[in-house]
């Protein structure tokens, strides 16, 4: 087989990358249930057979719009090992781990926010995407586990605290549910979220007061 030149793989990227950003804006704008596979083609200028051809089905894009920009780049390295993850968890200080956290928290909302919003609210009203949104919330579980468990390391989590507790009381904190409601429907900044979920870690995970 024939590999592609350069230039025709760059071309064939920049094809794919103005599929996605189509898909986003109009899953942004109208939700996922009113968009559909045509109208990406058409806001992204190629044919339909070329979505499908390039990732199969609506729910595969909107799975590749998320992985992308929660980790903002495309590089396949797992949360847990990415440098700024590995910086959080490595910090002496509990206070810095959590502020670390909160903050990667923060700027992966900021792009990745109105994303998780259409997911989960395809996957609450219409059923479509729900595998994709539980396996979501699994994953995230799954990092608020470590971070926990990294206090505990420290010596740190909050006296009579179970690391369960501690879990679910980061997971909600950090969620991407509360950070809709304060920071889209409230109007709080993102700088403010940052702050008032930082402190309730520290109040309720450590028992710091900040």
């Amino acid at each position: 087989m024939v590999s592609k030149s350069p230039g025709r793989r760059l071309k064939a990227q920049q094809t794919r990358n103005r599929m996605l950003e189509a898909a986003m804006s109009l899953f942004v704008e109208y939700g996922y249930g009113a968009t559909t596979i045509d109208s990406i083609a058409r806001e992204a200028k190629v044919a339909v057979q070329t979505i499908y051809f390039s990732f199969g089905s609506k729910q595969q894009i909107l799975k590749e719009l998320i992985d992308v920009h929660i980790a903002g780049d495309e590089d396949p390295v797992p949360t847990l090992e990415r440098p700024q993850v590995v910086e959080a968890l490595e910090a002496e200080d509990p206070r810095q781990q959590l502020r670390l956290q909160v903050h990667l928290t923060r700027v992966i909302y900021e792009r990745v926010g109105p994303l998780l919003e259409v997911l989960r609210n395809a996957a609450t009203t219409s059923g479509d995407g729900a595998e994709l949104w539980e396996a979501n919330k699994r994953q995230r579980q799954v990092v608020q586990r470590r971070f926990v468990e990294s206090l505990v390391a420290k010596k740190a989590l909050r006296e009579g605290l179970s690391v369960e507790r501690a879990v679910d009381i980061s997971y909600v904190l950090l969620g991407p549910e509360l950070f809709h409601l304060l920071v889209t429907e409230r109007g709080w900044t993102p700088e403010e979220w940052e702050q008032w979920v930082y402190e309730g870690h520290c109040h309720h995970l450590t028992g710091a007061q900040e």
